[in-house]
């Protein structure tokens, strides 16, 4: 097998119109990752749902979505931390979908990390959502413009990820992020989402996306993208997974990914 590389430095992000909401902020040209380079004729999807948490409906039907998804919960939602306990029985990756302070009038919700708290304070809020979310592997950002550009609220939250062995996936709501550079600089595995597959929430859009998702995968090995529970999101998930291994595309969890030995490790 050929070795892997992971990438610290990010590539600028094209500067595209904003969406509506902030989760889906800062489009897809042309997107960051980690970037890896796995072995010929391995061709690599890594999906994230996000937003988990809130409704239970809505969770257990992204849980349903056949293969190797990754769900990230929202913390202190009402069915958060029973849809990470399904998630993990159904053999999903459980991340931790931590609230990070926005720009303009967007409310991450219960748990944000801000700018505004101490060391103290930001860890002690971050350790509270991890201990209320079971089975997680990881963490991504659920919303974040305001707060990934800080180098040092973005070392703080780097550092307390290494101490308990847990990877950060940048959602990349901000162009100007750094969380990833402050990762590799920790030592923290890592990926970046590249592709957000609903930001309009209709089937042709979605499926628009998700060929963007595609050609890049088979152009660099392997390409991560986020998507939400939405209904549209579901329904065409739920169409296309089944067809993936005929197209000879897989789907892996984030820490598969990064378990690569030639990647950063724990």
């Amino acid at each position: 097998m050929h070795r892997l590389l992971l990438l610290a430095l990010l590539l600028p992000l094209v500067d595209t119109a904003w969406a509506v909401t902030e989760t889906r902020r800062a489009d897809d040209l042309p997107g960051a990752i980690s970037t890896v380079h796995p072995a010929p004729g391995m061709v690599t999807l890594v999906i994230i749902i996000d937003d988990i948490g809130n409704h239970r409906g809505e969770g257990e039907a992204a849980i349903a979505l056949p293969g190797k998804l990754n769900i990230a919960v929202l913390p202190h939602t009402p069915h958060g931390a029973g849809l990470a306990k399904q998630a993990w029985l159904a053999g999903k990756e459980v991340l931790l979908h931590a609230p990070m302070s926005a720009l303009g009038n967007n409310n991450p919700g219960t748990g944000e990390l801000t700018e505004n708290l101490s060391e103290t304070e930001f860890r002690a809020t971050l350790q509270q959502a991890i201990a209320g979310t079971p089975h997680i592997r990881g963490v991504n950002n659920h919303m974040g413009s305001a707060l990934t550009p800080l180098r040092k609220q973005m070392t703080w939250l780097m550092a307390q990820l290494a101490e308990q062995q847990l990877y950060f996936v940048d959602s990349r709501t901000n162009k100007d992020t750094v969380a990833a550079i402050i990762a590799a600089e920790t030592g923290l595995p890592h990926l970046s989402r590249q592709v957000f597959l609903d930001n309009i929430p209709e089937r042709a859009a979605i499926a628009e996306r998700f060929e963007v998702l595609v050609s890049r995968a088979r152009r660099e090995g392997v390409a991560v993208a986020i998507g939400h529970p939405y209904p549209e999101t579901i329904a065409f998930l739920q169409e296309i997974l089944p067809t993936l291994e005929a197209q000879g595309l897989r789907l892996a969890t984030v820490s598969e990914v990064l378990a690569q030995p030639q990647l950063h490790s724990l």
